[in-house]
């Protein structure tokens, strides 16, 4: 059952909607119980993809068969990332609960997991190359689980 206040796991779940698991999975909930808007975007390289965002607080990203490769939320979601970080906290708190933190194709990953990142808002995105750049208050919305792995160098 989709749960906004589940537990947020790193390359897992949230709202105990499963990674990997296909999105008609949950079609019949999702269009009972919640308001559902659908986005299709076309990548770079051509390749499609759908975006379904249920209530304002969840994003659901999937592949053209409907596998959920990424799922995201916001400051609305009620979990908690390891009893502690939630979508909506400042910068400079979550720096404060974390061990590490790095920046990463507009994202941040904590404790060198990448199976969950934060999204960096806009112009930060774009413009933060090291963690000095982050305002210590800027509000961190966003949350998103995946498997952010390809993302770190690997040896020649």
């Amino acid at each position: 059952m989709i749960d906004f206040a589940a537990d947020i796991k790193s390359k897992h779940s949230i709202a105990n909607i499963l990674l990997h698991d296909n999105i008609s999975t949950y079609m019949n909930e999702l269009y009972e119980h919640h308001k559902v808007e659908i986005k299709n975007y076309t990548l770079p390289d051509g390749e499609t993809r759908t975006a379904y965002i249920i209530d304002s607080t969840l994003t659901l990203s999937t592949l053209p068969d409907g596998t959920i490769f990424s799922i995201g939320c916001n400051a609305r979601y009620k979990g908690l990332y390891q009893n502690t970080l939630s979508a909506g906290m400042p910068f400079d708190q979550i720096k404060k609960l974390t061990e590490r933190q790095r920046i990463f194709n507009g994202v941040i990953i904590l404790n060198e997991d990448f199976g969950l990142c934060y999204v960096l808002p806009a112009p930060y995105d774009e413009i933060a190359d090291s963690l000095e750049n982050i305002p210590p208050t800027l509000i961190l919305d966003e949350i998103y689980v995946s498997d952010f792995s390809s993302w770190l160098h690997k040896p020649q």
